[in-house]
């Protein structure tokens, strides 16, 4: 059975299968019909743990949007809160039959282990601090989209690092797509292994932006954090946030990233945020296409299935 687990098990040619075929299923988004029958009869599940607006009304959407039939499940209100265990949700949904699980949950690790439980085909929709592939493929998108390739960019990726999975899973997609990538932030927020990653890192934001054509702003994931990792936030904001004075070091070609929710005015000013060469608005826009991708490819029988 296919899955999307991790943005490391994609090749260069199955990354580019799904950058091009949500480039072709963009198209739908301007129809006033949005909806294609490719995925009629099939059942995907939207599992989620862990709170999330954009992730779980992205899938939602591009689900419904290739005609799938969607169930939403919400830990809260649910068994779950009963102390009905992951192995007992998952062998419900395989009684239900399944075809996809979109899985949120805040333990590293839970999507490999559901896919073990399931017949239908997992996608990790973020697990604990560890992967979120979806939007990984999505931000590619985006630099594809607005730089025409992604090949030969660099790219910084500033801030929370530690606790960040989209981190995790754009160094391992970029590097597979040939980009260059820094990581920027105070040695409190990089985790211990990150030598061991594909990219290069750097603690001074300011050497970093004048050589960098994407530039992507991380939150600072306060609820995951159980000791102090900085003095105070007005002093993550004076070192790693990016302020109107900053923007002004990147080149005019560059543009400023974020995978959302966004705190304005800690690690990005309202100004920045809501700049033309800010790409926000259109990652959210990008996340359904690319995700209807994914869905199609894992579900819609074709020969080019993605993951392992």
């Amino acid at each position: 059975m296919r899955h999307l687990l991790s943005a490391g098990d994609l090749s260069r040619d199955e990354a580019t299968l799904v950058l091009d075929t949500a480039k072709e299923l963009a198209q739908v988004g301007d129809r006033s019909v949005k909806k294609l029958p490719t995925l009629r009869g099939r059942t995907v599940v939207n599992l989620f743990y862990e709170d999330s607006t954009r992730t779980r009304i992205s899938f939602e959407a591009a689900a419904k949007r290739m005609s799938a039939d969607v169930i939403n499940f919400s830990a809260k209100g649910s068994s779950v809160s009963k102390g009905e265990s992951l192995k007992d949700t998952a062998l419900t949904l395989q009684a239900m039959g399944a075809d996809g699980v979109v899985i949120r949950h805040s333990s590293s690790g839970a999507a490999k282990r559901l896919s073990t439980w399931v017949d239908g085909a997992v996608l990790n929709a973020g697990d604990g601090t560890h992967e979120h592939p979806t939007q990984a493929l999505l931000d590619a998108f985006t630099m594809r989209e607005r730089m025409g390739r992604v090949e030969g960019l660099r790219v910084a990726i500033v801030g929370d690092i530690l606790h960040s999975r989209v981190a995790r899973s754009n160094v391992l997609l970029l590097a597979t797509l040939g980009a260059e990538v820094t990581l920027v932030a105070p040695p409190t927020l990089l985790p211990v292994s990150v030598r061991s990653w594909p990219c290069s890192v750097s603690y001074t934001l300011d050497e970093v932006l004048p050589k960098s054509d994407v530039v992507m702003m991380l939150r600072v994931q306060a609820e995951r954090m159980k000791d102090a990792f900085f003095p105070t936030a007005r002093e993550y904001t004076r070192r790693y946030g990016l302020d109107d004075d900053r923007f002004a070091k990147l080149h005019d070609d560059a543009i400023v990233m974020h995978p959302g929710p966004m705190i304005r005015g800690m690690e990005i000013s309202a100004a920045v945020a809501d700049s033309p060469r800010s790409t926000i608005v259109e990652q959210v826009a990008n996340g359904v296409s690319v995700r209807m991708a994914v869905l199609y490819l894992l579900l819609g029988g074709s020969e080019s299935a993605i993951g392992n």
